[in-house]
């Protein structure tokens, strides 16, 4: 089961949004729309996308022709005792973190990823792991409360719960933040508002718009 259809991110800016998604996803992307919104929203919305490559080249070069295409560095690319990666946050404010736990090139340099993610901060990962298996999310890996990952084919979004606080100081940002997510979820669990107010309409036909 694929949880996800489509990650609908309102912006303010609709043309700078699609200039970089395009650049960064790719201009046939079915898995991100784009929506104009004006909705009052400051600080840290409480989600992450990010983008699981093969190798460290790949890494920097997300992050160059995502800066090119308009993104703020946030965390710059290094090695860690996982892998290689850094955060930018998109002309919109959406914070997207590219990484692998590869630590050297096995390979040609490209700017394809392997696993899209959506990760949602919340206050109780295991409220909200039961809220969304009363959904009829199936979970694909759990580690208490700390982490939950759902179940999906490859090639699809892949969703995944993390403590709010714990998601914000990963990407190298403040936690607190108030108004709206400006995120709408497409998918087998909508409609509904999850217990941290993130909002899932009911699946649609997928339209590329990135």
């Amino acid at each position: 089961m694929n949880s996800i259809d489509a990650i609908i991110l309102e912006v303010a800016d609709l043309t700078a949004a699609t200039r970089f998604y395009s650049t960064v996803l790719g201009p046939d992307s079915p898995h991100v729309r784009l929506r104009p919104s004006g909705d009052p929203t400051t600080g840290f919305r409480g989600f992450t996308l990010s983008l699981v490559v093969s190798q460290p080249g790949n890494v920097d070069a997300l992050i160059d022709a995502a800066v090119d295409a308009g993104a703020t560095p946030l965390k710059a690319a290094s090695k860690s005792l996982w892998g290689y990666g850094g955060v930018v946050q998109a002309p919109d404010g959406t914070i997207v973190k590219i990484a692998t736990s590869a630590k050297k090139d096995t390979g040609p340099v490209t700017r394809e990823f392997d696993e899209f993610v959506l990760l949602l901060g919340v206050e109780d990962v295991k409220a909200s792991k039961r809220f969304y298996a009363g959904r009829g999310l199936s979970v694909g890996k759990s580690f208490g409360g700390k982490y939950v990952e759902f179940a999906t084919g490859s090639g699809h979004v892949k969703l995944a719960l993390y403590k709010r606080r714990a998601l914000a100081k990963d990407v190298g940002v403040p936690a607190d933040g108030t108004g709206s997510h400006r995120l709408v979820l497409s998918g087998t669990a909508g409609p509904c508002s999850d217990p941290d107010d993130f909002v899932w309409e009911a699946a649609v036909p997928l339209t590329a718009t990135a």
